[in-house]
């Protein structure tokens, strides 16, 4: 097995025109309060299935689970070589500690990993678009659909990491009732590692978007 420091980090806007529509990064989206936020720009590049079910992100999650999509995705994006956003280390890190307080193995559903802004099921502002969100549908041999399950289940993962957010139960927008979502917000990562930004005539491009 590999970890993630054996990924190759690329900035996705030197990427071909057809990925970086499909990935938008750098754009602004609106959440859906309205708010304005940015997409990620840095990206793990996975050369291959075996690379992505060889790869182990944080004890017992695996890159694999974080990419599972169906023909939701965009095309473009479910080919090799593929991208994920870099914050997909942290989120499963913290997935690990959670798993850690219950001691059974956690599912995550299919498309409930990181989705891109073009998957289908994709919501203005999602925070699966970050690679900071999951969906986990089964915890140990039960499913999660139930109020008490996922209810329960929500308030150990935010006891154990006070940085997440949980979705409440409910069968209505904002909500869920056959799973139970994670998310640390709209947050990116750039590893130490990765490439570093681009001066436009000298001026660092944060700087200059500022006047």
């Amino acid at each position: 097995m590999s970890d993630a420091s054996s990924l190759p980090i690329v900035d996705a806007r030197t990427l071909d025109p057809g990925r970086r529509a499909a990935l938008r990064p750098g754009e602004m989206v609106s959440d859906d309060t309205g708010r304005l936020r940015r997409l990620p720009v840095f990206f793990y590049e996975v050369a291959s299935w075996q690379v992505a079910r060889e790869t182990e992100l944080a004890p017992n999650f695996g890159l694999w689970e974080f990419i599972e999509v169906d023909l939701h995705e965009a095309a473009v994006l479910r080919a090799y070589p593929r991208y994920v956003p870099c914050a997909v280390e942290v989120l499963a890190s913290m997935l690990s500690i959670i798993r850690q307080q219950f001691n059974e193995p956690m599912r995550i559903s299919a498309n409930g990993g990181y989705r891109s802004p073009s998957h289908a099921r994709s919501r203005a502002g999602s925070t699966h678009c970050w690679g900071t969100a999951v969906n986990i549908c089964r915890l140990g041999e039960d499913w999660l659909d139930t109020q008490g399950s996922i209810e329960r289940m929500c308030a150990a993962a935010t006891r154990a990491i006070p940085a997440l957010w949980a979705r409440p139960y409910g069968e209505v927008a904002g909500c869920a009732d056959d799973h139970v979502h994670l998310d640390f917000g709209f947050t990116t990562c750039v590893p130490r590692t990765a490439p570093g930004e681009e001066r436009r005539g000298g001026v660092p491009v944060d700087r200059e978007e500022r006047r």
